[in-house]
């Protein structure tokens, strides 16, 4: 279970900055105010990236994987623009959740495998666009297996990343170092 005792370890070199970082007036802001546009926005802010990038990944992973054959592989690539939208509005918005709980993220080692989950999941993109998005002759030939490997990695990977961000409401050790 979670402990709401504070970090208080003045000799990790990380402590200061988690201190100045808390006691600043933007992160006070994130985490105290009462206003709509504080944490509530932020966090559906968050939510919203998080499903464009995993819900468009996971809608070209299931058609490469053999769903829905009658959508053209080809079409799909309209989603990408949307996808590096949802990828800056997460690391907008992460970045933002970050600095007001600073010590209750980076305290938690499942906050490091999300990251992973992510640049995972960002370098599997990233493979199946070269692979399977530059080809001009796109549905006229069946996809490799190596491809629908990467389909299922990126599945794999998302899933991870979204289950590892909301587990992270329960597993921190320290909620604050102030």
């Amino acid at each position: 279970m979670a402990s709401l005792v504070a970090y208080s370890n003045p000799r990790q070199p990380m402590h200061s900055l988690f201190v100045w970082l808390e006691m600043s007036a933007f992160s006070v802001w994130v985490r105290e105010s009462t206003s709509v546009f504080a944490f509530p926005t932020i966090l559906a802010l968050h939510t919203i990236g998080m499903g464009l990038v995993a819900g468009l990944n996971a809608a070209m992973d299931l058609r490469i994987l053999g769903f829905a054959p009658q959508v053209p592989l080809s079409e799909l690539k309209r989603f990408f623009p949307f996808i590096w939208i949802g990828f800056w509005l997460n690391a907008a918005s992460g970045v933002v959740l970050l600095i007001g709980y600073p010590t209750k993220a980076l305290t938690n080692p499942v906050f490091y495998t999300k990251l992973a989950f992510i640049a995972l999941g960002l370098v599997v993109l990233r493979a199946i666009s070269r692979r399977v998005f530059r080809d001009p002759t796109l549905g006229n030939s069946p996809l490799s297996s190596r491809v629908r490997v990467l389909a299922a990695t990126s599945l794999v990977c998302w899933a991870g990343a979204i289950a590892t961000g909301r587990f992270l409401a329960y597993t921190y050790l320290h909620l604050m170092s102030a």
